[in-house]
């Protein structure tokens, strides 16, 4: 996952393997590349712009909530699937940001340089120097302008980046295929090959009629982009060469073995445990109700998507035998920092150990806190959001404030309830609170679940079913009736409320009795693990080291390829849609498929998108990948967009702790199936049209003609 400011150093090898653009036609901050075709969507996912009036391209998933949150069981938008025919039906999303790249500037010379002045520092000193002085250059870099900017750490703070960005905050939905094609195959399929799903969504992005930035507005204007993807209709084959710009969140290929050892044998194997049952509850309410599934697809797939995850990559972890190379890799280590009299060196893994004895009891604290509070029964957010009424009543009441504060709660009352029922959140809660009783240290656990064994006599249902009963947080006519109350009394009856006693104690026994200890043992965590990445790269220089994602611009490339991940095992690299009607199961709430579609394979009606009577779907390729690069382009190598990246193969979900290039692959939309949604089924034309279209041109050898790139 290269920095695209070091793409030169790199340059050669990349044209060896079949890049015919140059390092500067992929980054430049002194013309337009493709860097500037490139978005941070949402703030978590990848997308691009493809066309010179600001449509952007990312996949459904990244799009899912702002397509749940339009739909209705008047206009099921999830179901049906939503297509702007003009510019004056595209919808907006209040809150939804495109974030582009203006530059990245390694300034690890200034930051490190103001930290070696200072001597002895602990962890929490040294994030306040190095604020400081992150804040000044970021200062330095913008002035004058209307971008903004911050020094981000890489590797543990060995080095820092300035990353200067200009966001846009009018983006609007232009087109989404139904579920039925942008979510087909659902659970069973997600992070599996082969894969049959058009996991896209379609948006543009508005300006002010200068062009920057803009809050929304009816005066707002179609954004010109300095650079758009052109879109290769001519296709890949096996054996391409392929490169993903995007912004991976998070790896950590430099983990201890004791760290691998808790994501491994605990940390996953309980959180795994926690979503299946909490999925069990939800998958069954939304068969049985289209309300339901509407209410509950968006939470839904934020839950599954990380459990089954997760699974694979336990399952990964230990095929690969990564706990084993790890404790080798240390040995090594250990010997070299030995030969080399580095006593420094030496002493960091004992330390990590240690550190990961104390550390194991409150992340599990953590971890099983998060999955309760923030993935697991809502009513606890919810709840937990009116404190300020509660807590601050009397200031506010006295300042005149709280009616003002009141009301803006109230306005979001409907919102909640809109996409929330208290019977599926009740049976959640029940299923979730005897994993989190039987696993978390007695010590960390919530005052409150004590009145289980008091009062309940050891029974948690009976415990639960109580709190919803009585709670005014479970019912929108009670909550909204008891906020009409003079600010003494709905203080005193949210306080006792049960609902809301259970969130504050949660949150009181999470920031009392586990953060602090959790954030100290962490900061010295990191600082080891500064010494531990820092070691590696002084004692091994003949290696290459890249920074972990840490959700910050990055280019990888490799092919279009297969793979054979298990004995006897082989993935085919393409999809067709004739695997698409194979799967197709009438009436399946995963594999079901829109007649439209069926009628278009029938004919062989693929227009100018199928090859040969055949209309390809997905494609693997052996690109490095991450949660954050959901929605990158997949693009040749001549920077043209081929297919859209969203998932992995379930074999190589360990790849954020160990990349295996024979195993890892990432699963991409292949471009035309995209247009020939578009197109054919949706009579969407005028978004192909937008488009530059490009055919497949055969290729001269590398380096010997540099062909310019679409600006």
């Amino acid at each position: 996952m290269w920095v695209p400011t070091l793409l030169k150093s790199i340059e050669g090898d990349m044209r060896t393997a079949g890049l015919h653009i140059t390092a500067e036609d992929i980054y430049s901050i002194n013309h337009g590349s493709i860097k500037d075709a490139i978005v941070h969507f949402g703030g978590g996912c990848t997308a691009e712009v493809i066309s010179e009036e600001g449509l952007l391209l990312t996949n459904h998933h990244c799009g899912f909530s702002v397509i749940q949150e339009h739909s209705s069981l008047e206009n099921d938008y999830l179901k049906n699937g939503f297509w702007a025919m003009d510019k004056a039906s595209e919808l907006r999303n209040p809150g939804l940001t495109a974030t582009f790249i203006i530059r990245m500037e390694d300034v690890s010379e200034r930051v490190l340089s103001e930290l070696a002045s200072q001597q002895d520092l602990t962890e929490v000193q040294r994030r306040e120097v190095v604020m400081r002085v992150g804040e000044a250059i970021a200062k330095e870099a913008v002035e004058g302008t209307h971008y903004q900017a911050v020094v981000r750490p890489f590797n543990y703070g060995n080095a820092y980046f300035l990353i200067v960005t200009e966001t846009f905050r009018d983006v609007r939905l232009v087109g989404a295929p139904p579920s039925s094609i942008g979510k087909f195959g659902g659970d069973t399929d997600n992070w599996m090959w082969p894969r049959h799903n058009a996991d896209f969504s379609i948006f543009r992005i508005y300006a002010g009629p200068d062009n920057k930035p803009a809050d929304p507005s009816e005066s707002n204007v179609p954004f010109v982009p300095r650079h758009s993807l052109p879109v290769n209709i001519g296709g890949v084959e096996e054996g391409d060469f392929a490169m993903i710009f995007g912004f991976p969140g998070s790896t950590q290929r430099y983990l201890s073995s004791y760290a691998v050892d808790y994501v491994l044998n605990t940390a996953d194997p309980l959180r795994i445990k926690m979503r299946s049952a909490s999925l069990a509850v939800i998958d069954a309410a939304m068969r049985n109700s289209d309300k339901t599934r509407i209410q509950y697809a968006d939470k839904q797939a934020g839950i599954s998507n990380a459990y089954k995850k997760w699974i694979g990559e336990v399952r990964g972890l230990k095929e690969l035998r990564t706990l084993d190379h790890k404790r080798e890799q240390e040995q090594v280590y250990t010997d070299m920092a030995m030969k080399r009299d580095r006593l420094d060196l030496q002493a960091v893994l004992p330390e990590l150990k240690s550190l990961y004895e104390a550390y194991v009891p409150l992340a599990v604290s953590r971890d099983l806190f998060v999955e309760m509070v923030y993935y697991g029964p809502e009513v606890l957010r919810f709840a937990d959001g009116f404190r300020e009424l509660v807590e601050d009543q009397a200031k506010l009441e006295a300042d005149g404030k709280f009616r003002t504060k009141a009301d803006e709660r109230a306005g979001n009352i409907h919102g909640f309830f809109k996409d929330y029922d208290a019977s599926v959140d009740e049976q959640v809660f029940k299923a979730l609170l005897p994993i989190y009783r039987a696993n978390v240290p007695v010590a960390n656990q919530p005052a409150a679940l004590r009145e289980i064994d008091t009062r309940f006599k050891g029974d948690s249902d009976a415990w639960v079913r109580d709190l919803y009963a009585r709670s005014i947080f479970t019912d929108e006519a009670r909550l909204k009736k008891a906020l009409m109350l003079p600010s003494k009394k709905f203080a005193k009856l949210a306080a006792v409320d049960p609902a809301y006693r259970t969130a504050r104690s949660f949150f009181r026994s999470f920031l009392e009795q586990v953060r602090p200890e959790h954030a100290v043992l962490s900061d010295r965590i990191e600082a080891a693990m500064r010494t531990y990445v820092k070691g590696m790269m002084e004692l091994e220089p003949e290696r290459t080291f890249w920074p972990d994602a840490n959700s910050t611009l990055r280019l990888s490339y490799g092919k279009v390829e297969g793979s054979e991940p298990r004995d006897a095992v082989v993935y085919e690299p393409f999809t067709t849609l004739d695997g698409v009607v194979d799967k197709y199961v009438p009436g399946d709430v995963e594999f079901d498929v829109p007649e439209r579609l069926l009628a278009l394979h029938a004919a062989k009606d693929y227009g100018q998108y199928g090859v040969n009577g055949v209309m390809p779907v997905c494609f693997t390729s052996s690109l490095h990948t991450t949660g954050g690069n959901s929605g990158s382009p997949v693009l040749n190598g001549r920077g043209q967009l081929i297919g859209l990246n969203f998932d992995r193969t379930w074999e190589s979900t360990m790849s954020d702790i160990q990349f295996d290039p024979e195993k890892c692959r990432n699963i991409c939309v292949d471009v035309r199936y995209i247009l020939f949604i578009i197109d054919k089924f949706a009579g969407a034309k005028h978004l192909v049209d937008e488009m530059k279209l490009v055919q497949r041109e055969a290729d001269p050898m590398p380096g010997i003609i540099e062909l310019p790139i679409h600006r």
